[in-house]
């Protein structure tokens, strides 16, 4: 009985924001969106940066410098859409609604729609600025999935903590350590199958298909603010883990 009721006590210390299943939507979604800017607008990497970085050096580096110039875009979208995420929080925890958590998921909808109707003759640069600056967000807004650090936008940490845990097992024997392998292994399955629909859809239904994102989204909208508003109503001033 002691065993049964520290087991729940466990599992109900997390926020519904928190829950594995919903970090592994917003993976997918986070997937999408890199493959449907790197398929059919502009070949840049919406959802992470490194690889941005690394171009604007190749740019600079074969003296093209018009093109360098570009990739300070989304970037510098980038770079906004965190120090948003980090400043809004605040000014929305004094309303105690919702979190921000759940205002961002709404907001995330209204920019996919809005990307949704952007003609395909439109510049690239409306898509990058608005893409970028949405996975920004997301990626400072969720950071632990149950304790554990996790990344909706890219699969580099989700490797590198694979290889920590496997050598960690290995060292000292330690079985646990193989078991928490598995959500990063899951996370970069999520993570490939979400690119992989983004270049299928977007050959068929160019700008268009990233109203698919649309659905992971709504489920998670209408998951948190329920949450928000019944589950968790007097917890809103608890802070997720990682924050």
């Amino acid at each position: 009985m002691k065993q049964n009721a520290s087991n729940n006590f466990q599992e109900e210390e997390y926020l519904e924001c928190e829950r594995w299943w919903v970090y592994g939507l917003l993976m997918f979604v986070g997937a999408f969106f890199g493959g449907y800017t790197y398929s059919i607008r502009g070949g840049v990497f919406a959802n992470a940066q490194t690889a941005n970085f690394l171009l604007l050096a190749l740019s600079v580096s074969n003296g093209n410098w018009k093109k360098a110039v570009y990739y300070f875009i989304p970037m510098s979208s980038y770079l906004f859409g965190i120090i948003i995420s980090e400043l809004v929080p605040i000014s929305i925890k004094r309303f105690k609604f919702i979190r921000w958590d759940t205002l961002f998921i709404f907001i995330e909808i209204i920019f996919v729609v809005v990307l949704g109707f952007v003609p395909e003759s439109a510049p690239y640069q409306i898509s990058h600025i608005m893409i970028t600056f949405l996975a920004a967000m997301q990626f400072n807004t969720f950071r632990q999935a149950q304790g554990i650090p996790m990344a909706t936008t890219f699969c580099t940490n989700h490797l590198r903590m694979m290889g920590i845990l496997f050598s960690k097992g290995f060292r000292h024997k330690d079985k646990n350590c193989y078991k928490h392998i598995l959500p990063h292994f899951m996370m970069i399955c999520v993570f490939v199958c979400g690119v992989c629909i983004a270049g299928i859809s977007t050959k068929y239904f160019l700008g268009k298909a990233i109203f698919i994102t649309i659905i992971p989204l709504i489920i998670l909208a209408v998951d948190l603010l329920y949450a928000d508003l019944k589950k968790e109503k007097g917890e809103l001033e608890r802070v997720p883990h990682g924050h």
